[in-house]
């Protein structure tokens, strides 16, 4: 299947890049100049912010409560930008999104970024927020079951290596972990993975640009070895989160995603994973308008209902 119409066209219609060293500053402020009006959002029941204390500082949150009821079941989501972009603005829709098919309460953290925060300042913000969230289930009014981790591209990073921290602290709360095209190995060694000289030119993310987008990361201490920053390279599998893997056709970074899944169910854990044709990595937040991708959160909302079986291939 070729790229979708609708991607194809604005993937075209993209600046190239200016000549340079990346600025992050100019980066940010440009994403979030295309954050939606308050009044253009989806609506919810609540949304409040807040602050989460943790042992590594307060750490912002943002709080999504879908309906009006007396508990619910809790994800926290990582929001994606290559660990120095992204904030609790630019990835509001995707949060609203994912409380209103799953209607969990969702916990968007606001964890600290690079080159500013050096490595692992984001990772222990986003892990101590997961054990703040479960040590305030009733202030949360969480209902004691679901407690999700979910994190899209970098994010989806950050989510895999929250569950593997878990894991490894003896905390067994966290019940899921739900991967949107996820960047799991910092290697970059384009002989790794077919997709990163298959999906390299033309789609969006472009296999040369991974190396520069991340390099504030890397270059924060963040060593692409070690399983909290490649969770691909994690040896031993065996007692992680059931997890739900969305992978996209044409993105550079898909191999990675699926091998992580296929390695997941050698080790016993329950792994979906579902390759979206026609996709490009970014499509959950950049595409989510698209019925074909909207469809990811439905297909996450049936993953955390216990709907769907194990399985892998494409969609």
């Amino acid at each position: 299947m070729a790229l979708h119409p609708e991607i194809a066209r604005i993937v075209a219609s993209l600046p190239s890049p200016p000549p340079g060293p990346i600025d992050p500053a100019v980066l940010r402020a440009d994403e979030e100049s295309h954050v939606a009006a308050p009044a253009d959002r989806l609506p919810l029941h609540a949304v409040d912010d807040a602050v989460a204390a943790t042992p590594s500082g307060d750490v912002p949150v943002r709080i999504y409560t879908p309906t009006e009821a007396d508990a619910h079941g809790v994800i926290v989501y990582f929001h994606g930008g290559a660990f120095f972009l992204g904030s609790l603005d630019t990835h509001d829709h995707v949060a609203r999104a994912l409380a209103t098919e799953t209607g969990l309460k969702v916990i968007s953290v606001g964890y600290r970024r690079a080159p500013e925060a050096a490595f692992p300042a984001g990772l222990t913000d986003c892990y101590g927020v997961v054990r703040w969230a479960a040590e305030h289930g009733e202030l949360l009014t969480w209902d004691g079951t679901t407690l999700a981790v979910a994190g899209d591209s970098s994010g989806g990073t950050f989510a895999a290596a929250v569950a593997a921290m878990a894991h490894d602290d003896g905390f067994d709360r966290i019940t899921h972990q739900i991967l949107y095209y996820p960047s799991l190995d910092l290697d970059f060694d384009e002989a790794r993975y077919a997709s990163l000289w298959e999906n390299a030119v033309g789609y969006g993310l472009e296999t040369a640009g991974l190396k520069p987008f991340n390099a504030f990361y890397l270059d924060s201490g963040a060593d692409p070895a070690d399983p909290l920053v490649s969770p691909i390279k994690r040896e031993d599998l065996t007692g992680l989160p059931a997890a739900l893997i969305l992978t996209a056709e044409f993105d550079p970074l898909r191999d990675e995603g699926e091998l992580y899944g296929r390695r997941l169910a050698e080790a016993g854990v329950d792994a979906t994973v579902t390759r979206y044709a026609g996709a490009n990595h970014g499509f959950v937040a950049n595409f989510g308008w698209i019925p074909e991708y909207a469809a990811a959160f439905a297909q996450t909302r049936d993953f955390l209902a216990g709907v769907l079986a194990s399985k892998a291939g494409g969609r």
